[in-house]
């Protein structure tokens, strides 16, 4: 229970925090084949938060059964090496680490991240929010760990079909990261995600998926 009450007082404070960074103004750095990515400065860092917004056909129940498959998003999470279930505290919360492949000569990252769904009754938009719990785990020789990051989906479903995706990322990688590198992470990444995000609610496994907490 000590554990709930810690993960849900820092879901309301990340959504906070969101809702105050939204009403800053995003810049608009790519914008093809359906996807739009947008990024921003952040606060006292040189690191930018990102933006991507797309339209998908398909449904909420497909969806949300895409990003609560932690296994399944190394198919298309760009740039994922690993990814393993943690825990499983309920249907629409759980716990999973994953390790990004970076390129030589900077050192691949980790991070654990809490993340759980809830849907609006009036709107029926789902929001998946993303909690870093760095410490949840030892950290590993040679793997950077992520210390900060910030993740929220709202996804909103349409009148004439499928849903609209608004997903915004913040990430401190930690250590010395080469600016090339970050501008990679902060434009090409998102647009591989999603393009590969479109295919990935077409495969048959989540077809029949159906959860108590959301309603198409």
């Amino acid at each position: 229970m000590i554990w709930k009450r810690f993960f849900l007082t820092g879901c309301i404070a990340v959504l906070f925090t969101g809702y105050i960074n939204a009403q800053i103004n995003w810049e608009l750095r790519a914008d093809k084949e359906g996807i739009k990515v947008y990024t921003r400065n952040m606060d006292n860092s040189p690191l930018k938060a990102v933006k991507t917004e797309c339209t998908i056909n398909t449904t909420l129940t497909t969806l949300t059964a895409v990003l609560l498959d932690v296994a399944g998003s190394k198919d298309w999470v760009y740039s994922t090496k690993s990814i393993s279930l943690l825990k499983q505290i309920s249907p629409a919360e759980l716990i999973y680490y994953s390790e990004i492949a970076i390129p030589w000569p900077a050192s691949n990252r980790d991070f654990i991240v809490g993340i759980t769904v809830v849907q609006d009754e009036k709107t029926k938009a789902v929001t998946v929010l993303g909690l870093n719990l760095p410490a949840y785990l030892p950290e590993k020789k040679d793997i950077v760990r992520i210390q900060q990051s910030y993740s929220k989906w709202l996804i909103t479903p349409l009148p004439q079909g499928g849903v609209k995706i608004e997903y915004e990322l913040q990430v401190d990688p930690g250590g010395k990261v080469p600016v090339w590198l970050v501008n990679m992470f902060a434009t090409r990444g998102p647009f591989e995600t999603f393009k590969k995000l479109q295919e990935q609610v077409t495969k048959p496994v989540y077809k029949n998926k159906t959860y108590s907490f959301i309603k198409d």
